[in-house]
């Protein structure tokens, strides 16, 4: 890709020299920012830092809903050789504490919106506070019921960072190297804890490059981002992959429900996204399914395959113009996709791709284009990096996915020996999930080693694949399977709407809704226990009424529900 080095300040450099006047991020219903100005934002941003003292190998933490200045913020601190802390805005208050003190992080880039989260924080080494939302630096000891004040015009603004009237040429580079670490990502996973993944600057440029070498993306696309940025799919993938193509980039100004996704995608015609699953399936059974069981007749033809696939066909066209109608990749990762979504996708010739990797492989692993996805797969291994599964068993050839390459971590912050136990002798990092490659390549993901469920005739139960096979059912939003003592239950959350439209429940009518779910849960255990190996078949299902807690890439927190 014409890098002379594989850092984050050459991806900028180049971005400006090749696409200076092209557009790089904005905000939807914005004015657009050039590469060229987006490089001289950064550089006011770089001198601020460092006439604060922050310097090479100083860690500053990011926490904000995605925002053109998040991207800004990201690419000053990593490109004087400082370290970017990103933190989930879902974190709980503690949580971020914890993180900050455990980084050592010296100052903090934070959104209004979430100021609340550091407001009681002490005995910490932040030194600076800027204010992402529009980089005004934040006064020590300033609370957030002041910040509110200062927001709403009640007092005087705080002061701003200066423009800076910045000439390129003569600027001298920074000196970033690419064993550097450019960021480190604190995890919150399904096993609840909570994880410092250190990634250097050659991991995620060579991971987009990797990425690039297969996905065709270049100065002509845009895409809309959806997934939040503190986590690799969105900050890999959707950040530094479009830099280096030279695509445009476009962040929502607030969460992306259908009333402020709809109106953006219309304007924006995004050609290429990033998704997780949820954000398909809920489409899917929210609002394709209903309208095919609207009716008797469609939803009786429904379960006759060649009428199933015209009735996706023709789903997906519309779909697609929901979309923009210029969408030509949707690119799904970060969990596994129900089948039967999939199918739909397939079936209504939408052009999906799936994808797998994990935050410390920065994080792409395999992945394909629409042309080339094969049902329930994951794709091929990508461009550079090497995959194999450890002691694959005999009869199905599953057993740990392993992988190295250029893209996977240093390590764990702070943590030598849970380093030390994802690394084998040499050097592969053991994934914890499950897989098998098929004879053309393709790997299949069984799930997570850590999930696995031992039946009493010694045979591997995997709770995903069972999980799958209930999402498929009508009423069905979401579901786990755990093991209580030698049972197999299932935790199901049903679609309440759907089922009081359909059994013409009442609000306030207890009674009848509680006959309908009693009747929907019975007919669920038959149908469920019909599709599974007999050494899979669920004990019991239990309602969940409430839908499962889950982690920012909206896979559900087993942890919380095993006990």
């Amino acid at each position: 890709m014409e890098l002379n080095k594989l850092t984050l300040h050459a991806v900028l450099e180049r971005a400006v020299e090749k696409f200076s006047d092209k557009p790089s991020v904005d905000f939807f219903n914005s004015q657009k920012l050039s590469f060229k100005e987006f490089k001289q934002k950064v550089e006011t941003i770089k001198r601020f830092l460092k006439d604060e003292g922050i310097i090479s190998g100083d860690k500053v933490a990011i926490l904000s809903e995605n925002q053109p200045n998040w991207a800004i913020a990201f690419f000053a601190i990593t490109t004087i050789g400082a370290i970017a802390v990103p933190i989930m805005t879902e974190f709980h208050q503690t949580e971020v504490h914890h993180i900050i003190r455990h980084s050592e992080s010296k100052a903090i880039f934070i959104s209004a919106k979430y100021f609340n989260k550091i407001d009681e924080l002490t005995n910490a080494n932040i030194q600076t506070r800027i204010l992402l939302d529009d980089f005004s630096i934040i006064p020590p000891e300033t609370k957030n019921d002041l910040l509110k004040q200062v927001l709403t015009g009640g007092i005087k603004e705080f002061a701003k960072i200066k423009e800076a009237a910045l000439k390129f040429i003569g600027i001298i580079p920074d000196e970033v190297e690419e064993d550097n670490t450019a960021e480190i990502l604190y995890t919150s996973g399904t096993t609840g804890h909570s994880k410092g993944v250190v990634l250097t600057h050659k991991n995620v440029v060579s991971d987009a490059i990797s990425t690039l070498s297969f996905v065709d993306l270049g100065p002509t696309d845009r895409m809309l981002s959806i997934l939040p940025l503190f986590h690799t799919i969105e900050s890999t993938l959707g950040l530094i992959t479009p830099f280096i193509a030279g695509a445009a980039i476009t962040y929502l100004e607030k969460p992306p429900t259908a009333a402020v996704l709809l109106p953006a995608l219309e304007k924006v015609k995004p050609t290429v996204m990033l998704a997780v699953p949820l954000v398909i399936e809920k489409i899917f059974r929210m609002r394709i399914l209903p309208e095919i069981n609207k009716k008797f007749l469609v939803r009786s033809l429904y379960k006759i395959p060649t009428v199933r696939k015209k009735l996706h066909k023709i789903a997906g066209k519309k779909l697609l113009k929901t979309f923009g109608g210029e969408l030509r990749m949707l690119c799904i990762g970060g969990a596994a996709i129900a089948a039967d979504v999939e199918r739909f996708l397939q079936e209504a010739e939408f052009p999906y791709a799936i994808g797998y990797g994990l935050t410390e492989t920065s994080p792409l692993v395999t992945g394909t284009t629409p042309e080339y996805v094969r049902f329930r797969s994951a794709g091929k291994v990508i461009p550079g990096v090497q995959l194999k599964i450890n002691n694959p068993d005999l009869k199905t050839g599953e057993g740990e996915i392993l992988v190295k390459g250029e893209n996977v971590m240093k390590g764990y912050y702070k943590d030598p020996d849970r380093t030390k136990e994802v690394f084998d002798e040499e050097g592969w990092f053991k994934t914890g999930d499950l897989g098998v490659i098929d004879e053309d390549g393709y790997v299949f993901i069984k799930g997570r080693s850590k999930n696995v469920i031992i039946g009493s005739n010694g045979k591997n139960i995997y709770p995903e694949e069972i999980e799958s096979i209930i999402n498929e059912q009508q009423y069905v939003m979401e579901s786990l399977v755990v093991e209580r003592g030698k049972d197999l239950i299932a935790k199901i959350y049903l679609n309440y709407d759907e089922i009081d439209a359909e059994f013409n429940i009442q609000k306030g009518n207890e009674t009848r809704a509680r006959e309908a779910i009693n009747k929907i849960i019975n007919e669920l255990h038959t149908q469920i226990n019909l599709r599974v190996n007999t050494f899979s078949r669920i004990n019991k299902i239990i309602e969940q009424r409430e839908p499962f807690e889950k982690t920012p890439t909206q896979k559900i927190k087993r942890y919380l529900y095993t006990e």
